[in-house]
This record gives C-alpha cells, structure tokens and sequence, in this order.
C-alpha cells in the first residue's frame, strides 16, 4: 500500500505536566489514537528493499547520553553467544574482552552509535539463527521479563515515537518548555528519511494493531512522560476517540480525516477495530 501523506491534517492537544508547571506537553492524538503496530517479522518490509529483514535496524542506533550507553551496556554483558548471533569473537589471550564498548559500538561523526556488522546493526540475529530472528537485546529482555524500553538504545524503543523539546515564550515574557509526543515518520531521520524505500508509521500496512498507540505503547509512553502526564494523556486520547465514533456515519465520513491518523483511516481501523 502506499504511504499517506506527510502534511496530512492533526489533532492536537495540550496541558500543563502536572508534575512541573513550567512544562507544558503538546501531544499528536491523531498518531497517539491511530492503529499503529510494529510488524517485524510480519510483513515489515525494511527501511531499505535489498534488506528486507532487518527492519529498521540496517543503520545501527546512535546513543543519546552515557545513561543510555550504560543500560545496554549492562545487557550486554548478559549476552551469550547462544543469545547473540554477532557477538564479537573471545579471541586469544591478551585480547579484549567481547563485550567491551569497542567491540560493539563505532563513530559516526562525533556521535556513538552501535557498529554495523554484515550491512546491519551488531545487534541484528539474522533469520536462522537458532535463537531466533531480531534484537538480541529486545530478545533478552522478553526472556528475563524486562520490558524492552529498558534493554534497548533509546532510539530504538522510541521510535516511532518522537519526544521533542522547545522552549516557548508568552506574549508576557513568561516562558516555559514544550514537550511535544508525536509521530517520528520519515522527517524525523534527516534529510536521509525521503530516500528509505519503506517506513512504517505513515503506511496502512502497520495499522492494523489490535489496541490504539498510546495503549500498545503505554510503558514506553511514561517513561518519555511521567505517571501523570500519562493519565492526562490517556484522559484526552480516549475523548479524543470517543469523539471519532460521533463522526463515523456516512454524512459525517468526510471529517474522519481531519481527526484519524491517513495510515489508520486508509487501514479501515480504528482504536485497533476494523470499520
């Protein structure tokens, strides 16, 4: 299927976080009510079409801060060769350990990211392997009972979730940060995003998840957020999708796309329920 627009109308909302009010979050209802899942393994065709199978993870994932770098550091050193199709050979003695930060990570610029390994991320167990196909870290984390969110780069259990911060200023001179939760589509990779043969969030194709985002997406949601800015959150998406049953009859079907994520409407879902 196609993907829909990129400028395609949005429903917004704001409030105040109730746990700091010199924050105010900006948050996309459309993407955050839209049916959105993750396909891999099952019908993602790749960001790039001569690799198929590695997802999105054919770049590698740059690390946002060392906190990010030490949490998967700590899993990595969990790591079995069972568990980890790539990981880097125990070599002779006096060489370094597999699991140092050198092993698995590289420069991009002036940025750490994790290495690219056989036109993938380190981290990819290609199909076949016997652990089975996908992130080791991911993988890892479902077989200890760790949610992936704390086993991942941030990057990758983000996406495709985008937080971003701005500060705004009031016509008073008063000012205060803006944290917008939304869509990270295919702007959100840099100019480089326009040449990726397929992506996800903006094609019906991955909108066929059985509950909306910020349900499915709930762990991964507080912890961009806070407890409480969620239940805010969770308080507007569900007005938000109460307000779109209202506007599901025929005369109204023209304003559906004003309100429901392209992806979604072209999906024929709606909340994770077919129409």
């Amino acid at each position: 299927m196609p993907e829909t627009p990129l400028d395609a109308p949005r429903t917004w909302a704001e409030f105040t976080d109730p746990a700091d009010p010199d924050q105010r979050f900006r948050v996309d209802l459309s993407w955050l009510t839209s049916s959105w899942t993750c396909i891999f393994g099952s019908g993602c065709k790749g960001v790039y079409a001569d690799r198929p199978d590695d997802g999105c993870c054919t770049l590698g994932a740059h690390f946002t801060d060392e906190d990010d770098i030490q949490r998967v550091q700590a899993v990595v050193d969990e790591l079995t060769p069972e568990e980890w199709q790539l990981r880097p050979g125990t070599g002779k003695r006096g060489q370094k350990d597999p699991t140092q930060l050198d092993r698995w990570t590289e420069m991009d610029g002036d940025a750490l990211k994790t290495k690219v390994v056989k036109g993938a991320c380190i981290f990819l167990n290609r199909p076949g392997f016997a652990a089975g196909a996908g992130c080791a870290l991911h993988q890892k984390g479902v077989r200890t009972g760790r949610a992936p969110h704390t086993v991942k780069p941030d990057v990758c259990w983000q996406l495709p979730i985008r937080r971003h911060y701005r500060h705004a200023t009031h016509h008073d001179g008063t000012t205060y940060l803006e944290i917008t939760i939304g869509e990270f589509d295919r702007r959100g990779w840099g100019a480089g995003g326009h040449d990726l043969d397929w992506y996800c969030s903006g094609n019906p194709e991955a909108h066929v998840g059985r509950e909306p985002v910020f349900r499915s997406s709930k762990a991964e949601l507080v912890a961009l957020m806070g407890e409480a800015a969620y239940a805010e959150l969770e308080v507007r998406c569900q007005a938000h999708l109460t307000s779109i049953r209202t506007f599901r009859s025929v005369e109204a079907r023209k304003l559906l796309p004003l309100m429901v994520h392209p992806a979604t409407v072209a999906a024929k879902t709606i909340g994770g329920k077919k129409r």
